[in-house]
């Protein structure tokens, strides 16, 4: 199983000089399996730049979170997309006042783009994803609503022994202490837990936090009292604020892996997403 970070960043791009060692796209991670197939995790505007680097003639899967604009922007400039071989599979939550195709028919649709949805060449189909485990390739996928406005799901992806979960916009906490509250209270904890990879939103720092409650975003403290209690092996931080720079970001990891070893983990157990990086996993590196 490899993982490859296409976009880290969250809420809107954020290219510059400021933002070139970890990236400034918004979130899109590819997970490949061991047998081949590949699972596009959101569709920010890193997904371009995957689908410059992908066969045409193949089957995709696209798992979306939620339809905020950072995490379908991307769809519109996704060239398999554009060819008639391309098989697209396109996974979301369910909503009850329109169908996953409807709602995002209203990004891909004028007056916003050029073209409607139904006119993408490829052999496109819209699924909304099922609230029960089910397959993908060799893996098994399981999703679950968790803390975010809007519809929104965290993802889990097991093939073999080895776990990947994704929540890349979750506020677990709510303004309130996760040390103390039981786990069946804990949004996004099931998914998380015992997993070999946590991919996890922490766009704040504690002191930018006090004013976001509420806003669907963790804080650092969170986002590590989360992943240990949860029991995970590896944390990689995720959802970067666009107006954190690297030298910003820099500190922030000095900080996680302070807070991460105060809590009993192995400091080379975390770490923040960096666009383009590779994460390969083994039954002998979890």
């Amino acid at each position: 199983m490899k993982l490859k970070f296409w976009g880290a960043r969250g809420s809107v791009p954020a290219p510059g000089p400021e933002t070139n060692r970890y990236g400034g796209n918004t979130s899109c991670v590819q997970l490949t399996l061991d047998d081949g197939t590949d699972i596009v995790l959101d569709a920010g505007t890193g997904i371009r730049n995957l689908g410059l680097t992908m066969q045409h003639d193949c089957t995709l899967q696209i798992l979306l979170t939620h339809l905020h604009l950072d995490h379908i922007q991307g769809l519109m400039f996704f060239e398999p997309a554009f060819d008639p071989k391309t098989e697209l599979n396109i996974w979301g939550p369910e909503a009850p006042e329109a169908s996953l195709e409807d709602r995002i028919a209203r990004y891909i649709s004028s007056p916003l783009t050029p073209i409607e949805v139904r006119e993408l060449p490829c052999e496109l189909s819209f699924k909304d994803s099922p609230t029960t485990e089910w397959e993908i390739g060799s893996a098994r996928v399981q999703a679950a609503a968790v803390t975010h406005r809007g519809p929104t799901l965290g993802y889990r992806i097991t093939e073999g022994d080895l776990s990947v979960c994704y929540l890349p916009d979750h506020e677990p906490a709510l303004g309130a202490s996760l040390v103390d509250l039981p786990e069946e209270w804990i949004s996004g904890f099931e998914l998380a837990q015992g997993a070999d990879v946590l991919i996890h939103d922490c766009q704040y720092s504690d002191e930018e936090y006090a004013s976001h409650i509420g806003w669907g975003h963790s804080r650092l403290t969170d986002t590590l009292t989360f992943a240990h209690r949860a029991g995970v092996k590896r944390l990689v931080l995720f959802h970067h604020d666009p107006l954190h720079s690297d030298d910003f970001l820099d500190a922030f990891m000095g900080a996680a892996v302070e807070g991460w070893t105060a809590l009993g983990g192995a400091p080379d157990r975390v770490e923040l997403a960096v666009e383009r990086r590779c994460i390969e996993l083994s039954a002998a590196t979890a």
